[in-house]
């Protein structure tokens, strides 16, 4: 350990990396990393990677973005333990880019950098009232059940009866779920205790799921759709437009029909088993509603209603609206329509696309041309697509490029003139001390002892920053100021607190 109580960095390592984000992306890239040089022709010296984070934990999304009752896909944190526990790589967490380091710190420290911050920031629906109190992101409200420091436990207070969640994927499907979900169900899984208590006043009892399109275009896996109907105390619902699971909708240029795969065709089933169902009058009820879309959202103080209307696709394929309008008398409004990146500052960023411009990976400057020492990975890279998985592969093509940019011809790296500086020192002459790995078991350890005080499985989430910070011994830094909440909102979405880390989940299947 160094003054600062950080692990020095792998000693005679022939690459000094950064990564920038330690969710999937970045953790799979410093994974790509450690098992390409090993197998690279080139004789080079070994590589050191520092993943370094905002939040001082790691796990991005796999901890702060899927439903708690998803033990399986947060399993995959045990196995990025593992990259993080590997002697080449060390955990640097509680560093902001843009306020503790920057692009041209980190280029002095590092032979490269990879940039893995994800997508933080939720589309807009852009209908009137959108600002309503009681309009929310899904994103805002998943980070608020998974207990993310940035999201105050107080954000949600779900004093509404009836909830309408806006979107087609996976994420729309999770929030739905928990809205309907018994916190009993709950109580086993790592919810902090501040949300259950507030999960089992709830007083939601009926939750509408509305698709722009036809089912057959929704985003939902199957399993997930599936687990909707497994609620005990849920009624399902189709809504009578989307009754139809074999009328296929039209896609494309050029308007005909959708060939359904594996995944279609089963959800469909699915749809027409619920649609056949009657009510069977239990507590809460979910109604899937397809082709419809709001376009406005009512209310003087806060929501009082959505107004949808009915879509269909023209022959040309374009989404436009029948002109049949109706008022959902909803008091909570979701969003799950998307995510984007946000710009680090001084990396170039394409802001119609919201990632930065690359090639392979490789970061392109204004002029087209890569820029020395500088990479992208996840969702930053390709947009907010793709599972949690698809980041192995996309973090794999990245790491190819870095190294045949920095190997060529069968060398070691050359390190000509004096040697780079280390990071955390010149952290330490600024009087920032980042959060290690040692800190972070430090709060793995608090969570687990919490669930075991309570009764309630193998952990229990600390909520806020500053239960974080006693757990791992840190201050608080001044920096770090919890958003103001809104009545049933969380965290403001563009707070910049929530630019560095890890990939946010996609709207898509399973998060990437």
């Amino acid at each position: 350990m160094g003054a600062t109580g950080v692990r020095e960095p792998a000693p005679a390592a022939g690459l000094r990396v950064a990564v920038v984000g330690s969710g999937p992306a970045g953790l799979y890239t410093a994974e790509a990393l450690l098992k390409q040089v090993a197998a690279a022709d080139c004789p080079v010296h070994g590589v050191a990677v520092d993943v370094i984070e905002r939040l001082p934990t790691p796990y991005g999304l796999v901890r702060y973005g899927v439903a708690p009752d998803h033990p399986s896909i947060r399993s995959i944190a045990d196995h990025l333990r593992q990259v993080l526990e590997d002697p080449r790589v060390r955990f640097l967490g509680g560093l902001a880019f843009g306020r503790d380091l920057d692009r041209e710190l980190l280029l002095r420290c590092y032979d490269a950098v990879v940039y893995a911050t994800g997508a933080a920031r939720d589309r807009r629906l852009d209908v009137p009232g959108e600002d309503l109190p009681g309009s929310a992101a899904a994103a805002e409200f998943v980070r608020w059940y998974c207990g993310h420091p940035d999201a105050a436990p107080e954000g949600f207070t779900l004093d509404a009866e009836s909830v309408a969640v806006v979107g087609s994927g996976n994420v729309a499907l999770d929030v739905a779920r928990v809205l309907a979900e018994p916190a009993s169900a709950l109580r086993t899984t790592d919810v902090p205790e501040r949300v259950l208590a507030v999960l089992a006043a709830s007083r939601v009892r009926e939750i509408h799921v509305l698709g722009r399109r036809g089912p057959a275009l929704a985003r939902f896996t199957t399993r997930e759709l599936r687990a909707v109907g497994e609620l005990p105390a849920t009624d399902v619902l189709v809504d009578r437009a989307g009754q139809d699971p074999g009328a296929l909708d039209p896609a494309g240029g050029n308007g005909g029909p959708v060939r359904p795969d594996r995944r279609v065709r089963e959800n469909l089933a699915v749809l027409a088993d619920w649609a056949a169902r009657p009510p069977r009058g239990r507590p809460r009820r979910v109604t899937f509603r397809f082709w419809t879309r709001p376009v406005e959202i009512t209310g003087r103080d806060r929501v009082r209603g959505l107004v949808v209307e009915r879509t269909r696709l023209e022959e040309s394929g374009r989404l436009v609206g029948t002109g049949e309008r109706s008022t959902l008398p909803v008091q909570l409004v979701l969003r799950s329509v998307g995510y984007r990146s946000v710009p680090l500052p001084g990396v170039p960023f394409d802001e119609m696309r919201a990632v930065v411009p690359n090639v392979e990976g490789r970061v392109r400057g204004a002029d087209g041309t890569p820029r020395p020492g500088e990479y992208v990975a996840g969702w930053l890279k390709r947009g907010p697509t793709g599972v949690i998985g698809t980041n192995k592969s996309d973090a794999a093509q990245t790491v190819r490029s870095l190294l045949a940019d920095l190997l060529p011809a069968a060398a070691a790296p050359s390190h000509d003139g004096p040697p780079a500086p280390e990071l955390t020192a010149l952290l330490a002459a600024r009087g920032v001390r980042p959060v290690s790995y040692a800190d972070w078991l430090g709060i793995d350890a608090r969570e687990r002892e919490l669930a075991a005080e309570l009764g309630r499985g193998a952990r229990v989430k600390l909520g806020g920053w500053a239960e974080l910070h006693r757990a791992c011994g840190h201050g608080p830094p001044g920096a770090e100021q919890r958003p103001a909440a809104h009545p049933g909102r969380g965290a403001d979405p563009a707070c910049p607190a929530d630019r560095g880390g890890a990939d946010a989940r996609p709207p898509g299947p399973s998060g990437g």
